[in-house]
């Protein structure tokens, strides 16, 4: 019993760790659909991939 309390602390301490280092960015909402959906931009990984095809295209 005291090794299952000692681990429920320790993990508990760890959640509250990472709620607390999270501050304002962290979202505890849950999943997230439709309009309200946040992505990360789609400007930077867009970009990679076109400058990768560029790449490709211009070894042809």
């Amino acid at each position: 019993m005291l090794k299952i309390f000692v681990g429920f602390v320790i993990f508990a301490a760890l959640a509250m760790f990472v709620i607390f280092k999270g501050g304002d960015s962290l979202d505890m909402g849950g999943e997230k659909h439709g309009d309200e959906a946040v992505h990360a931009p789609a400007e930077a990984s867009s970009g990679a991939a076109s400058g990768a095809s560029a790449d490709a295209s211009a070894a042809k």
